[in-house]
């Protein structure tokens, strides 16, 4: 079985791991209030926006989320 694993530069671990962050806390606002309509912190998407144009990410999804499978396996 043949695993291609990315070796990530800091700033792409950055934006993955912002990217993970921003993921968590857009499910934990979707599952803590169903009643009203769920609210994602404006700092959670900035850091996350941030960290992909450092990486030279932005507008480059299929790379970044090659890069997010890579290194990330969980759900």
């Amino acid at each position: 079985m043949h695993t291609d694993t990315a070796v990530l530069t800091d700033r792409e671990r950055a934006a993955v791991q912002a990217y993970l962050r921003l993921l968590h806390t857009v499910r934990a606002a979707f599952d803590g209030a169903p009643a009203r309509p769920p609210v994602v912190p404006p700092a959670v998407l900035a850091e996350a926006e941030q960290a992909l144009a450092e990486a030279g990410l932005r507008g480059n999804e299929e790379r970044f989320f090659h890069l997010l499978r890579s290194w990330h396996t969980g759900p």
